[in-house]
C-alpha cells in the first residue's frame, strides 16, 4: 500500500461540455479505519452518462457533487485492511467510492464479489447498472412481444449493446443506432441486431425508416436529439418507450433551434396510446436485482450475451476518457483501471 490517496474531485462547474479543467487531482494520505470498518482500495472505476448531470447544481433526482469533492462513481475494490467482521483482507467488493485509490466503508451498500472473481470490472457493466437497467427497463417498461420491432440508440453502449441482445433472445427484431460505420458493423456482426444504422451518415431517417418498414414498437430511449426526431413519426400504436437517459442533451446549455415540438409530441402520445415511462434503476427496481442477476449470469454462460469493455489505464485519465463519452468517442463499457489487482 502506498502512502497516499490520489483523487479527482470537481473544481468547477461546467458550462456546456466539461473540459478536463472541470477537475483536480490531488493527493492526500491514506484514510485510517477504525473498528468496524474497511479500507477499501479501488482497482477499476465505471464511468457513466449520468455523472454530467451531477456536476451540475441544477435540481435532479440525485445531489450533485460538491465543489472540492471527490467525483462520484461505481468501482470495484480490494479490501485493503478490515476492521469489520463481515470482510477480509483481499476480497472483492462492489462499491460506490468515485475517482479516487482508497475510500473507507463502514460495510453499507458494498456488494461482496469473492476472493477471486473470474471477472471483477464485469460487475460495473454487464452485471451491474448497466446491464441492469437495460434489463428493467426493456422488460419492465418495453415489454417486449415475439415479432416486435426494438430500436435502440446507443447500440453498442453498455446499456444499448445489452438492450438489443435481450432483444433478441426475447423474439424480437432489434434494429440499432449508432455512430459510425465501425459500431454498426460490430452491432450486426457481433452482437446480432438485425441492423444498425449510422446516424452520422446522410439520409439517417429514411435509412432508419426503411430498416423499420412495419414501424417500432419498442424504443429505448438513451439519446434524445435528432434520433428521437426520426423514430417519433415511425411509433406504431401502443408502442412503448423507456426513457433511460438523453445523452444528446446533457452539455446544452439552451433550448434547440427551431419551433416548438411539444405539441407534435403530446399529440403522437395521445392518438398512438404511446406508453413514455422514465426511471432510475435502483431507485425504481432495486428490490428486483437477484432476477435481473439470475437471467444475466445464464445468458453469460450459454454465449447468448456479448460484451465488451473500453478499458482504460490510470485514474489521471478519467476526465479526459469522460469527456470522449459524451461526445460517443468511447466503444463499449468504458471502466478505468486504477490500480493493479493484488
Amino acid at each position: 500500500m502506498t502512502n497516499v490517496n490520489r483523487k479527482i474531485v470537481l473544481a468547477s462547474r461546467p458550462v456546456g461540455a466539461p473540459v478536463v479543467e472541470d477537475f483536480c487531482l490531488q493527493q492526500t494520505a491514506v484514510p485510517t479505519i477504525t473498528e468496524g470498518e474497511v479500507l477499501l482500495r479501488s482497482v477499476y472505476l465505471s464511468l457513466d452518462p449520468y455523472m454530467r448531470g451531477r456536476m451540475s447544481d441544477a435540481k435532479s433526482y440525485a445531489e450533485p457533487v460538491a465543489l472540492g469533492e471527490v467525483m462520484v462513481g461505481g468501482t470495484v475494490c480490494q479490501v485493503e485492511q478490515s476492521n469489520h467482521a463481515d470482510y477480509r483482507q483481499g476480497e472483492w467488493v462492489l462499491s460506490y467510492s468515485g475517482w479516487q485509490d482508497y475510500a473507507i466503508s463502514n460495510g453499507e451498500g458494498l456488494l461482496k464479489l469473492g476472493m477471486h472473481p473470474t471477472h471483477p470490472s464485469y460487475a460495473l457493466g454487464v452485471m451491474g447498472m448497466p446491464g441492469f437497467t437495460a434489463y428493467m427497463g426493456l422488460l419492465d417498461i418495453g415489454k417486449p412481444q415475439q415479432g416486435d420491432t426494438i430500436v435502440v440508440a446507443a447500440a453498442t453502449g453498455a446499456v444499448g449493446s445489452m438492450v438489443g441482445q435481450i432483444g433478441k433472445i426475447k423474439g424480437c427484431r432489434v434494429v440499432g443506432v449508432a455512430g459510425g460505420e465501425q459500431k454498426c458493423r460490430y452491432a450486426k456482426e457481433v452482437l446480432g441486431f438485425d441492423d444498425c444504422i449510422d446516424h452520422k451518415a446522410d439520409g439517417f431517417a429514411e435509412k432508419l425508416a426503411k430498416a423499420c418498414e412495419k414501424g417500432i414498437d419498442i424504443y429505448y430511449e438513451n439519446v434524445g436529439g435528432k434520433v428521437f426526431d426520426a423514430v417519433l413519426p415511425l411509433l406504431n400504436t401502443g408502442a412503448r418507450i423507456p426513457l433511460c437517459g438523453l445523452i444528446s442533451q446533457y452539455n446544452a446549455t439552451e433550448l434547440p433551434q427551431g419551433p416548438d415540438r411539444m405539441s407534435m409530441l403530446m399529440g403522437t402520445l395521445l392518438v398512438k396510446r404511446i406508453k413514455m415511462q422514465g426511471f432510475i434503476i435502483f431507485d425504481d427496481y432495486a428490490d428486483r436485482y437477484d432476477e435481473f442477476a439470475a437471467d444475466m449470469s445464464q445468458w453469460l454462460a450459454e454465449g447468448k450475451i456479448h460484451y465488451r469493455e473500453d478499458l482504460v489505464q490510470g485514474l489521471e485519465n478519467a476526465p479526459q476518457a469522460f469527456i470522449g463519452l459524451l461526445d460517443g468517442k468511447n466503444f463499449g463499457k468504458l471502466v478505468i483501471q486504477t490500480n493493479s489487482a493484488q
